[in-house]
């Protein structure tokens, strides 16, 4: 098996934030199976949860950047994901993250993740600015994107998810 090299580890007090694994599939296959994945083009199968999987791993490649996977820094059990995104079809460059674990749910998990990995994505990329595209009813994203202190900024229809809400995030110096 190829190890893609140079992708970068985050620390956090609980999480370390690093490249997508394949042992990180099956706990991701869950999720994307489950009712839980509606807001991020699920339920699907296996066969669509791989395709989904790895993208991750191509958006480093032809990227630089892409989201990490946050797992708990003792086990390296994976968590879900969180960081820099920015697929064809997307309007700006984005903070995304997802939750796989239900046992991680409501622990401020994905909240620790997408902060360091906002603060990454403007150190290391030199982003100026970021958006976080979150469906209508996904309230639990929208409390987390004003947990961020980002704001809501319009709406984007995409083509195949329909409509999400821009939520823009506070620029580097803002958060100084």
């Amino acid at each position: 098996m190829i190890e893609l090299l140079g992708i970068p580890v985050i620390e956090t007090e609980r999480l370390r934030l690093r490249g997508p694994k394949l042992a990180d599939f099956d706990i991701w296959a869950d999720c994307a199976a489950s009712e839980r994945s509606r807001f991020i083009g699920g339920p699907m199968d296996r066969g669509l949860a791989w395709r989904s999987f790895c993208h991750l791993t191509g958006h480093w490649v032809h990227r630089g950047f892409s989201t990490f996977i946050f797992a708990d820094k003792a086990t390296d059990s994976p968590y879900g994901m969180a960081g820099p995104w920015f697929p064809e079809g997307w309007p700006e460059p984005e903070i995304g993250w997802t939750v796989w674990a239900t046992q991680a749910e409501g622990k401020g998990y994905a909240y620790e993740a997408a902060r360091a990995a906002r603060a990454w994505a403007y150190a290391s990329l030199g982003w100026q600015t970021a958006i976080s595209l979150i469906m209508p009813n996904n309230l639990r994203s929208q409390a987390l994107a004003g947990r961020m202190d980002c704001s809501r900024d319009g709406d984007f229809l995409h083509a195949t998810y329909g409509a999400m809400q821009v939520w823009r995030h506070p620029s580097p110096e803002q958060l100084q």
